[in-house]
């Protein structure tokens, strides 16, 4: 299941933003031209934070055949953020045994959107949702040419049959 097309006359790619990685220097999206990638902006105090688990599990079974997981911290809904850089990658690694990289803290709404967030938030999910990052692990699925090619809300499960369809109907196409 995907979502509705892009309906912004729009060609810019979100991967062509630049955005810090999480212990500093670029992230360099660049990186990921021609893979899947799934973008979700996380946090480590919210009642979604297990689904770093699932999110790690999907990184894992799909990495052989071009598929990345990218998160971004966000501290925006709630302060369910509040951690160093170091203190995010400590988190993640312990806790869930995080693999999957990560960018620097950004905003995903407001006047302080990173690019990144405005190029993925004019694409609708299944539901019709557009616009403004509704909470925490929300998810994009972005094909290997670059575009969005699913919006997935917080609460879909990152191991949800819907979620993994559509990421193994991007790595088959």
């Amino acid at each position: 299941m995907t979502s509705a097309p892009n309906t912004r006359n729009d060609d810019n790619l979100p991967l062509d933003v630049e955005i810090g990685a999480l212990q500093g220097g670029a992230a360099d999206l660049s990186q990921y031209a021609g893979r899947v990638v799934l973008v979700v902006n996380v946090a480590s105090k919210c009642g979604l934070t297990p689904q770093y688990a699932g999110l790690e599990r999907l990184h894992e079974r799909y990495a052989e055949q071009g598929f990345t997981v990218l998160g971004v911290p966000c501290n925006q809904f709630m302060g369910q953020e509040p951690g160093s850089a170091d203190e995010i990658a400590e988190f993640c690694s312990a806790t869930y045994g995080v693999t999957f990289p990560m960018t620097e803290k950004a905003e995903v709404n407001g006047e302080g959107r990173h690019p990144l967030y405005d190029r993925l938030t004019g694409f609708a999910d299944a539901e019709g949702h557009s616009g403004d990052i509704r909470w925490n692990f929300e998810k994009f699925l972005i094909g290997r040419d670059g575009k969005v090619a699913a919006r997935f809300s917080p609460q879909t499960e990152p191991e949800a049959a819907e979620v993994v369809a559509a990421v193994e109907e991007r790595l088959a196409g």
